[in-house]
């Protein structure tokens, strides 16, 4: 006799470990009860559209039946385990020490001292930022917390922003790993593919780039430090078992992080709700085409992906929950955000914009031609990880509608939306620098790899004619990744910016004054406080409240006796000055030449007249792209009374608004 379909379906769904993904590629809603053959060729919650390495639950009459392995007695772990766990700890740690290192050939600047200022500030009391004037991302609940844990122990230093870098990119790579392993511990996937994931997606992320690479994978504090709570959540998904309180915990971790960086919107959470929406409809799509549907097949076919509609609905309501908290913060007196809005560039710039972006991504995988002969090596043979990654893209946008695995799917859409709304936008007409807007497709791209190729490439091995030779070309991949990473390990570190600047003031005991942004608070920081630099706008020396506290320019409990310009080319060295706005200063007692530097000295407090605020407005401070911070424009004026404005920029960008 038969049974509706539909009934039949819902109870193999809450049978099957299978359910979340539906099977296999090419799954059919004609088939009413699995065989023995279909269970082998079912597909994992994170494999691929082919054959599983793993073991079926119950072998076939006549099935090769390996022995079980001996477990260790209740109450005992295994030595072998044990070792595993130790060994894991050992790499991390390791890995840890080379990041920091490779960290320290880059020099830090003010943006990262300025957050280290900050997060100086919260440790000490001021938990809300009150009086502080942020860039266009607020970073509040992610990095600000991990640099006070770290100022907390080992201080305010120079390195403290190193520390934390390294402690970052190590976070980001060990929880790519983790994603990219599935779920091995319940036979979706075996332990030989699982290894063969692990080492593809740690090989392609192993390596950071010395130059451009280390700026923006490691020491600047842009999105790459929020790939770690977006890879956290995407582990919660897909480890756990679909439970309600799953899609909760969910939500809650994107309102997490959107709090702290509206990049969020982009490769958060409008992948996970249009993924979401895709699997939906794809069941509802198939449902209706059948013949011998009946009746209520419409509410059955929803519920059967009643766990994709509940984590696109969490989604959504954590961007709302994420504009409620910004909204409490403000209504506390919390710190003042910088609105930078998304802008288009003229269509003429786009194809410049692609090529920068293709530079910026090279970068990314530490593939880009540049350097010394030992650095071109290294880069030429990261090519290799550029192709497995759009080897692995290729294969799901081919059978993206069917494709099994809705992790992959989200990191896909993530990324690509991360690079298509980053093109035309005038961000994208700066350097390579600027690469950090998109720094999420390196680990998303790695653990898309892993989790797409390693069936494949395991499957291939075996079938080749030369194994030992594709294991010995494998090898000597990692091993000249591995290599890369030891050079740039190997290479000297650098002191910060502006080091000599700051010497020649701490020896001279000129110890507060003012001057441009990058020369401000990399010596404040520099000098262990020794010397205090506040930074300034070179039209009218007024407060540059970028990244910056409204009191230090208070005249009362401040002072500052001399100015500071610098005529070194490039865009994080050169500061000079209105003529008319220094002039306005009066005659200066005494100047002196230091290298590029100039230093104007007066008797007198030089903060008495720049705590007022324009007559006309406040002026407009432009920035090329490589300071934003944010995914927006490249002008940045006035300041913000809001600690949710930094997200109407990608709030703009979905809606196709151009901010009125």
């Amino acid at each position: 006799m038969k049974g509706t379909f539909l009934a039949r379906r819902a109870q193999l769904i809450r049978a099957t470990p299978y359910a979340v993904t539906g099977g296999n590629e090419y799954d059919s809603l004609s088939r009413m009860t699995p065989s023995s053959k279909d269970v082998v060729a079912a597909v994992p919650k994170s494999g691929t559209p082919e054959k599983s390495s793993a073991p079926p639950p119950t072998a076939a009459a006549g099935a090769d039946v390996r022995p079980a392995t001996p477990r260790a007695p209740a109450g005992r772990v295994p030595v072998r385990r044990l070792l595993a766990v130790a060994a894991a700890g050992l790499a991390v740690a390791l890995l840890f020490v080379a990041y920091l290192q490779v960290s320290r050939t880059y020099p830090e600047n003010s943006d990262e001292s300025n957050d280290l200022l900050m997060a100086w500030d919260m440790l000490h009391g001021n938990v809300l930022l009150h009086g502080w004037y942020l860039s266009d991302v607020s970073f509040y609940t992610t990095e600000l917390p991990q640099y006070a844990m770290l100022e907390r122990l080992i201080g305010l230093h120079t390195d403290t922003a190193h520390v934390a870098a390294a402690m970052t990119y190590t976070l980001v790579v060990v929880l790519a790993v983790l994603l990219a392993r599935g779920r091995a511990a319940e036979g979706q996937v075996s332990r030989r593919e699982t290894a063969l994931r692990m080492l593809l997606t740690a090989g392609l992320m192993f390596a950071p780039q010395l130059g451009v690479g280390v700026f923006v994978m490691l020491l600047s504090l842009g999105h790459i430090g929020t790939a770690v709570p977006l890879m956290l959540t995407w582990l919660v998904i897909d480890r756990l078992r679909p439970r309600w309180w799953v899609p909760v915990i969910a939500g809650l971790l994107l309102t997490w992080v959107l709090v702290a960086d509206p990049l969020v919107l982009v490769v958060g959470i409008v992948p996970l709700v249009a993924v979401c929406a895709v699997r939906v409809a794809r069941e509802f799509s198939l449902a209706r085409r059948r013949d011998d549907r009946e009746p209520g097949w419409a509410r059955a076919s929803l519920r059967a992906r009643w766990y994709e509609l509940s984590l696109a609905v969490a989604a959504i309501l954590a961007e709302g929950l994420a504009s409620l908290v910004s909204r409490l913060l403000h209504a506390s007196g919390a710190f003042f955000l910088h609105p930078v809005p998304y802008r288009l560039a003229p269509v003429s710039t786009w194809p410049k914009h692609a090529w920068v972006t293709g530079e910026g991504l090279l970068a990314l995988f530490g593939a880009k031609p540049q350097g010394p002969a030992p650095v071109l090596a290294f880069a030429l043979l990261h090519l290799a990880g550029v192709a497995l990654v759009a080897w692995a893209m290729g294969r799901v946008v081919r059978h993206f509608l069917s494709w099994p695995d809705m992790i992959s799917q989200i990191l896909l859409v993530a990324m690509v939306l991360n690079v298509i709304v980053y093109v035309p936008s005038t961000l994208a007409n700066a350097t390579d620098l600027n690469a950090r807007e998109f720094a999420v497709v390196l680990p998303f791209g790695a653990v898309l790899a892993g989790r797409t190729l390693a069936a494949g490439l395991r499957t291939s091995m075996r079938r080749w004619h030369r194994p030992v030779a594709a294991a010995l070309l494998a090898g000597a991949l990692l091993t000249g990744y591995a290599a890369g990473l030891g050079y740039a390990a190997a290479q000297p570190s650098v002191p910060p910016a502006n080091a000599r600047l700051a010497t020649f003031l701490a020896a001279h005991h000129l110890t507060s004054g003012i001057g441009g942004y990058w020369e401000s608070s990399a010596v404040t920081v520099g000098s262990d406080g020794a010397v205090t630099i506040r930074a300034v706008l070179p039209g009218t020396l007024q407060p540059d409240l970028w990244e910056a506290k409204g009191s230090w320019y208070n005249a009362g409990p401040n002072r500052a006796t001399f100015l500071v310009t610098d005529r070194a080319p490039g865009f994080f060295n050169h500061w000079q000055p209105n003529p008319a706005a220094l002039a306005a200063l009066g005659q200066p007692a005494r100047t002196y030449h230091v290298g590029p530097y100039t230093v104007y000295v007066w008797n007198k407090n030089l903060l008495a007249g720049l705590g007022r605020r324009l007559r006309h407005g406040p002026e407009v401070r432009c920035l090329p792209a490589a300071h934003g911070a944010g995914l927006g424009g490249n002008c940045c004026g006035g300041w913000a009374d809001g600690a949710s404005a930094g997200r109407q920029h990608v709030r703009m960008l979905l809606s196709g608004g151009n901010g009125t």
